[in-house]
C-alpha cells in the first residue's frame, strides 16, 4: 500500500457512508489505481495529500470527484457473453410469445457504469428481436455516480473500451468513430435511458422490469445489504422475470426465494412462484 493505513480507513469510510460499499485492505490495489490519475488533476503528490485535502472540507467538489472514482465499476460489452446468450436462445425468446398480446419488454441494468451492459442488450435486440422495438421496449441502465452515467449517456468508448468484448461487426454497423474513440450512433443510443441510483437504499419508482442485470457489484457490499437488495429486486421482477449475478455471485445463503436455473456452465435466477 503507497499511502498510510489511515488514509485508506478514511477513504473506505467515506465510500461505506456514501454507497455501502465495503472495501477491505485487499482492496488497496483498486483504491490506488482508481485515484491516482486525480494526483496530477488536483496538483498533489499522493493520496496521503489528496485525503489531507478532503479532510479540510468534506463538501468541496473534490469529495465528489474521489466517490465518483472509488464507486466506478469496471465492465465492457458483452461482458462473460453467456447472460447475451442466454438472453439471445431462451429468456427472449420465451418473453416475446409470452407477451405477444401487449409486446412489453423493460430490462434494467443495476450497476451499469459507462453503459456498456446495457448498450450490449440494446444492439443484441435490434439484431436478433427487431419487432420488439415496434412494442414497448424499455431499457434502463442506473449507477450511484453521476459523472460515469454522464459517460453512458454520451455513448463515447476508446478504441481499447470497444476493443474488449465488442463484435467487429457490431462496432461497424453502430459506431462511428470520433476522432481516436467511437462513439455509438443514435439509433443504439436512443434505446437506452440512465438515472442515478443508491443500491443501497430504497428503489425508486422505476416501474417493474423482465430482466435484471445485477453483476458483479453485491460481492461490494455487506451481507445484510445484499439480502436487502435481493429483496428488492424481487419486488420489482414481473412474474417470471429473470435475474442475472456476478460469475462470482450467488443468491445461495442470501435469499432462498429465488430459484437457480442453470445454463451452460453458469446460472440466472428467478423469482420461486
Amino acid at each position: 500500500m503507497s499511502f498510510s493505513p489511515a488514509t485508506f480507513n478514511y477513504l473506505a469510510q467515506m465510500v461505506r457512508d456514501h454507497s455501502a460499499i465495503v472495501l477491505d485492505e485487499s482492496k488497496a490495489y483498486v483504491v490506488e489505481s482508481r485515484l491516482s490519475p486525480l494526483l496530477y488533476s488536483e496538483g498533489v503528490r499522493d493520496i496521503d495529500e489528496l485525503t489531507l485535502r478532503l479532510r479540510d472540507d468534506r463538501h468541496t467538489p473534490l469529495r465528489r470527484k474521489v466517490l465518483d472514482a472509488m464507486t466506478n465499476n469496471e465492465t465492457w460489452f458483452f461482458r462473460d457473453l453467456y447472460p447475451f446468450e442466454a438472453l439471445r436462445t431462451m429468456i427472449l425468446p420465451q418473453l416475446v410469445a409470452r407477451s405477444e398480446c401487449d409486446k412489453t419488454l423493460s430490462i434494467w441494468s443495476a450497476a451499469s457504469s459507462s453503459g456498456q451492459e446495457i448498450y450490449s442488450v440494446a444492439m443484441l435486440i435490434r439484431e436478433n428481436f427487431p419487432s420488439l422495438l415496434n412494442g414497448r421496449l424499455s431499457l434502463l441502465g442506473t449507477d450511484v455516480s453521476e459523472a460515469i452515467l454522464e459517460r453512458a449517456r454520451a455513448g463515447l468508448y476508446t478504441q481499447l473500451e470497444v476493443n474488449r468484448g465488442l463484435p467487429a461487426i457490431l462496432l461497424a454497423k453502430y459506431f462511428q468513430q470520433a476522432g481516436r474513440d467511437w462513439k455509438l450512433k443514435k439509433i443504439i443510443l436512443e434505446m437506452a435511458g440512465f438515472r442515478s441510483v443508491n443500491l443501497s437504499l430504497p428503489f425508486p419508482a422505476m416501474g417493474r422490469f423482465d430482466i435484471v442485470f445485477l453483476r458483479n457489484v453485491l460481492i461490494y457490499f455487506t451481507l445484510d445489504t445484499r439480502r436487502e437488495i435481493l429483496a428488492r429486486i424481487r419486488q420489482v421482477l414481473r412474474p417470471g422475470g429473470v435475474l442475472f449475478l456476478g460469475a462470482a455471485e450467488t443468491t445461495l445463503n442470501l435469499d432462498d426465494s429465488y430459484d437457480r436455473i442453470p445454463f451452460q456452465r453458469s446460472y440466472y435466477y428467478q423469482p420461486k412462484l
